[in-house]
């Protein structure tokens, strides 16, 4: 029962974890997100190779974020003192700033309501989780990676506006969807609906199987 508590995670489609926390850029509370869509994503130290090359892609990546009405904040468990002498050493060393805040997760209060810490992975070190807040406060995607390699900032930019996509025209995306290209219609749901389908205007393939441009 104590490990279950531990490592719980949360589940999709159902509020995100509440958290008010410490960050490089000052207190910080998932209700200050309302309105906007968040991208939470965790590294397992401050000062390692891999999580630098991550921190410079999504800071590289903000502005598109920012356009996408979508803020970006990072974590893990060491000090704010060590965020902020990390953030100052990739200025320095990559001259890259990295515009969003880092939260401190000394007591993995955090990590652990995300189900940041694996068991086996690290007994103090947050894997690579990402989690996509809807402006509701809604958990609508969570993507893990191992601490060994680094995450593709290019697909959590295209996921987002995936996910976009799906809630302005109430449709599905195929496999690598990007903008310009045909999206899902959701297949029929009676006999009757199965039979209009092909008459309906869409690209179909089959009954259950067609697309349209947007």
């Amino acid at each position: 029962m104590e490990n279950a508590q531990q490592f719980s995670f949360p589940r999709l489609n159902e509020p995100a974890p509440a958290f008010s926390v410490r960050t490089t850029h000052g207190e910080r509370s998932l209700e200050d997100y309302r309105g906007k869509w968040l991208i939470l994503f965790s590294h397992p130290a401050d000062f390692t190779p891999v999580c630098t090359t991550e921190f410079i892609g999504f800071a590289n990546a903000a502005p598109k974020f920012a356009e996408m009405n979508c803020e970006l904040l990072g974590l893990s468990i060491d000090s704010l003192f060590s965020h902020l002498a990390w953030t100052r050493n990739i200025k320095e060393k990559f001259g890259v700033d990295i515009p969003f805040p880092i939260i401190e997760d000394i007591k993995m209060d955090v990590a652990r309501a995300y189900g940041m810490v694996h068991p086996g992975a690290a007994d103090t070190q947050a894997v690579r989780a990402t989690f996509f807040i809807d402006p509701n406060g809604v958990m609508r995607a969570m993507v893990y990676y191992p601490m060994s390699n680094g995450r593709s900032i290019d697909e959590f930019v295209r996921l987002l506006q995936a996910l976009q996509t799906s809630d302005t025209h109430g449709v599905a995306t195929p496999e690598n969807w990007c903008p310009g290209k045909d999206v899902i219609v959701s297949p029929p749901k009676t006999a009757e609906a199965a039979d209009k389908r092909a008459t309906e205007g869409y690209n179909t393939v089959d009954w259950y199987f067609s697309t349209r441009s947007l």
